[in-house]
């Protein structure tokens, strides 16, 4: 089974790219991120039509989340984050496919750092550790997926020494993802691939991409459940070089059937 994250910078707006990954790649789940959407605005048909099921949570301009699965049912089990019911930003959305609970999460940038745009992310990160542990606990395939906006290395970025005041990668930050990953959890992608420099996100500006100035912020941990299945991974570079393109890349990881 091949499961995939994807931060498609705009779902309508870059809609040909997205499907044009989704038939070369042919991915079973797929998680979005960042759909810039309305919840109305989602464009489900071209989706469907492309052979997958979907649920998604949009917001108006920004984050919105989304889960695709193809020739599965999926089970909605929450499309709110636990912990902070005054939260209204679309960031977390949770659901349950062939017997494998699924969370999609776009987390917070944080910038500026100090400010409260990084309160939020370090009190949304906190809510997340609180939700990783009840589904840890409930010893049953947990995979969490997405766009997390952290560098966990200095391996994961790019001149690491520029974005030390970040909130990227901020030591609070990477201390938070830390914890998380310290419960039990497997970082999936770094756990194939311990030594090498592997990016998913390049910016647009300063030719970032064609000098592989890039980042390393998608992320899926999984739980022990699934690191024992776990086949292969990988990121879709080529896909950040296509006309038009979000400034991630796709990555994905393969595990063996149940």
């Amino acid at each position: 089974m091949k499961i995939a994250t994807y931060n498609v910078n705009g779902v309508n707006g870059r809609l040909n790219v997205l499907l044009r990954w989704l038939e070369e790649a042919a991915p079973d789940i797929v998680c979005l991120q960042e759909l810039k959407a309305p919840q109305d605005n989602f464009p489900l048909k071209a989706i469907n039509d492309a052979g997958y099921n979907a649920i998604w949570h949009g917001q108006k301009q920004w984050n919105g989340v989304a889960i695709l699965a193809r020739n599965m049912e999926i089970e909605e089990i929450t499309r709110t984050l636990p912990g902070d019911e005054e939260d209204i930003q679309s960031r977390y959305i949770e659901a349950l496919i062939n017997g494998i609970v699924i969370a999609c999460i776009y987390l917070p940038n944080g910038n500026p750092a100090p400010g409260p745009k990084f309160e939020y992310k370090l009190k949304w990160f906190d809510r997340l550790a609180d939700r990783a542990e009840t589904l840890l606990n409930l010893k049953v395939p947990v995979i969490l997926i997405g766009d997390y906006n952290v560098m966990p290395t200095e391996l994961d970025v790019y001149k690491p020494e520029k974005w030390v005041k970040d909130a990227l990668f901020r030591p609070e930050v990477r201390k938070a993802f830390s914890t998380i990953v310290s419960q039990g959890w497997t970082d999936a992608i770094r756990t194939l691939y311990p030594n090498e420099t592997i990016y998913t996100f390049w910016d647009y500006f300063r030719n970032a991409y064609e000098r592989n100035a890039g980042l390393r912020i998608d992320h899926f941990l999984l739980s022990p459940q699934i690191a024992a299945i776990l086949r292969s991974g990988g990121v879709d570079r080529h896909v950040r070089g296509w006309e038009k393109t979000s400034d991630h890349a796709p990555v994905w990881i393969e595990i063996d059937k149940k």
